[in-house]
């Protein structure tokens, strides 16, 4: 069945980018002029998503608007002849369909995907996190989508390679080897200490899932953080269904903390051929500047 909707969970209170996020939403802050939650949103779009959900908090209305339509705005591109921007702007405000749901408490990602449970309805959906992007020529949730095709329409989980050492910061997946790229999850396992962990292949915010991990949501208990852990939901549905890990193609930049944010700057700013020559020739005065040699 055709993946149509995805679910972007973005309750979270951003706290590593106070105090920024103390009056906006984490997720409007730009990489140079394009806010992190439009290339999320376009990668779901690029795959095929005629809907968005986003799971929201208080503060988030930011993120709504920017998907909408601004008519007076537009009024005023208009006005002053600013044909590129306007098209710019209308395009933003026509690109999905995108509704909304309020998580009222903020109890762990699997509390924010049930949320979303009327409207996903019997059919199986996407989930991006909304602080994770992945550039890449197939978007990410579409080379899942691809997979789960390929398997009858089971759940598949987006996992990368991560080192050793650094598995206690996502959820690390285990399984059987169907191929190079490919397990039948028999688990996961909630940031594991290095010695424990059963891989090196890491969750960073991409599955496909059908709707029978509803039910299990409704069910399980409070988890890590006493939050209601999607994980714990996955571990459950794998002795149930087949569920599969797919290590995705693509350059993936953790946006939800600094460092992240600044390899994503620098390397869009490098990618973008308007503004890499100004980039590179203000990034070499500013080295010199302050006396930086390579």
């Amino acid at each position: 069945m055709k993946i149509r909707k995805a679910i972007i969970p973005i309750a979270g209170k951003g706290t590593r980018f106070l105090p920024a996020t103390k009056e906006i939403a984490k997720e409007i802050i730009p990489i140079i002029n394009v806010p992190m939650i439009h290339y999320i949103v376009q990668e779901a779009v690029e795959a095929g998503v005629e809907q968005i959900i986003f799971v929201t908090s208080s503060g988030k209305f930011a993120v709504e608007d920017y998907f909408d339509r601004n008519q007076e705005l537009e009024a005023f591109l208009e006005r002053n002849k600013k044909t590129k921007e306007l098209e710019l702007i209308r395009k933003i405000g026509s690109m999905v369909d995108v509704t909304s749901v309020r998580q009222k408490e903020q109890l762990g990602l699997g509390h924010a995907v049930l949320m979303a449970k009327s409207m996903i309805g019997d059919e199986p959906f996407a989930v991006l996190l909304g602080d994770d992007i992945v550039v890449n020529k197939v978007p990410a949730i579409k080379q899942l989508m691809d997979i789960s095709i390929a398997n009858n329409g089971a759940s598949v989980i987006g996992v990368m390679e991560v080192p050793k050492n650094e598995t206690q910061k996502y959820g690390i997946v285990k399984g059987d080897i169907v191929n190079e790229k490919t397990l039948r999850m028999t688990g996961m396992v909630e940031k594991p200490k290095p010695e424990d962990a059963p891989t090196n292949l890491a969750t960073p915010g991409r599955y496909i899932l059908t709707p029978d991990i509803f039910k299990i949501l409704e069910t399980i208990p409070r988890g890590a953080g006493n939050e209601y852990q999607l994980t714990d939901a996955i571990n459950v549905l794998c002795q149930e269904k087949d569920v599969f890990a797919y290590k995705f193609t693509g350059e993936r930049y953790d946006t939800g903390n600094v460092h992240g944010y600044l390899d994503a700057t620098i390397d869009f700013a490098l990618k973008d051929p308007d503004i890499r020559d100004t980039f590179l020739e203000n990034l070499k005065m500013r080295l010199l500047k302050n006396g930086i040699k390579l």
